[in-house]
């Protein structure tokens, strides 16, 4: 018989990879007697990307914080479909808030923590980008400017998916929506609009910024630990692909998200103190069309319309290629968190619970460093 060795790349999820770990360095997806954050039952749309990046971030800040976790939800989407009134599907404190306040309403409620004398419970807010890039920008750069101990999450699905597929600040060019429609000379979403809001959380210096994809959710749960082991304000950027909104298969929700980063339109990033640690190498690089055509949101561009639009895509995902060196990767996030050796290392780094060790930036408090396991600071 010849042996034939089987690379087990997937080591992270719930297949036979994750075996091949260390129980405790497995994904939290895969433990017994885990508490699922975010129940059965609940309204997303079939192969909704948000419901399953928010259930795993929120599993593993859960884990985190010992069970001791409090959430803040813009309207959005994800408040939509998990808590039509009156039944909810949260399994945690969580609140709703206004579409532009989730970030003050977490501030309010550390605020009110503190004043209880209580140091243990951790926050998170979350909301969509429309409720992060857009209209709840300024109250998040002043979450930001004050250092307020959140992690603030925005789940990214590049639209305002829940009042009808309207073109957000993080619409990507040529994308078509209904208030972006594929008409006229260049149709779709106009180049040189819009903002990548990962740049501007760095641009406040807060402790740590990254983003993450749910096509690797090994990533981002380890992306999520190491937020957590900050205090301070932190923002992680998840991209989230929207079957709906974005006129793909319901089934094809992590293929698109992993075709979003072999492209390099989508770059996995890691910040500490504005200063950029880390990025994720592309591995098996695609071409743009790749990504496109699932999408019926980019129809027109797939169909050759406009043979410019094509072009200038490529020309962001070249730009972003040699900005955050993805094909040579570099830092934390160099290797993908697929193979079994960087599995056990950052494992091994997370149970530490100590975050990079870094000195914070000058005229922030002491307490926004990496906590310790003793609940103190590095």
């Amino acid at each position: 018989m010849v042996k034939i060795n089987v690379p087990f790349l997937q080591t992270g999820s719930l297949v036979a990879g994750n075996r091949l770990l260390d129980e405790q360095d497995r994904a939290v997806a895969s433990w017994q007697n885990r508490e699922s954050s975010l129940t059965t039952g609940h309204r997303a749309c079939q192969g909704c990307a948000e419901a399953l990046g928010a259930r795993w971030v929120l599993d593993t800040a859960y884990d985190c914080a010992d069970g001791k976790l409090m959430v803040a939800n813009a309207t959005g989407c994800l408040e939509v479909f998990s808590t039509l009134y009156p039944e909810s599907g949260w399994k945690l404190p969580w609140i709703h808030s206004l579409f532009a306040n989730a970030a003050s309403v977490a501030t309010g409620m550390v605020a009110a923590l503190a004043a209880k004398g209580d140091t243990e419970t951790r926050v998170v807010a979350q909301g969509g980008d429309g409720g992060t890039v857009d209209i709840g920008m300024a109250c998040i750069s002043g979450m930001f400017e004050r250092n307020d101990d959140v992690l603030f999450v925005c789940y990214d699905n590049q639209g305002y998916m829940n009042t009808g597929v309207q073109r957000s600040g993080a619409t990507p060019p040529t994308a078509r929506t209904a208030t972006t429609p594929p008409v006229g000379p260049h149709p779709g979403q106009a180049f040189g609009q819009g903002k990548f809001m990962p740049l501007i959380a760095m641009g406040h210096e807060i402790p740590y910024v990254a983003t993450a994809s749910v096509a690797d959710l090994r990533d981002l749960e380890r992306k999520v630990r190491t937020a957590m082991s900050y205090r301070g304000a932190r923002y992680l950027h998840v991209f989230v692909p929207c079957p709906l909104g974005w006129g793909s298969e319901s089934g094809q929700s992590i293929q698109i998200a992993r075709l979003a980063v072999r492209c390099g339109l989508f770059p996995l990033i890691e910040a500490v103190n504005g200063e950029l640690v880390g990025s994720t190498k592309i591995r098996d690089r695609v071409d743009v069309m790749d990504y496109l055509k699932p999408q019926r949101r980019f129809a027109h561009v797939v169909a050759g319309k406009d043979p410019e639009q094509l072009a200038g895509l490529r020309a962001i995902a070249e730009k972003n290629i040699r900005r955050y060196r993805l094909l040579e990767g570099f830092g934390p996030s160099t290797e993908s968190s697929n193979t079994e050796s960087s599995n056990a290392e950052s494992s091994n780094a997370e149970s530490s619970n100590t975050g990079p060790s870094v000195e914070p930036p000058a005229g922030r408090d002491e307490t926004t460093g990496p906590v310790t396991t003793e609940g103190g600071v590095a």
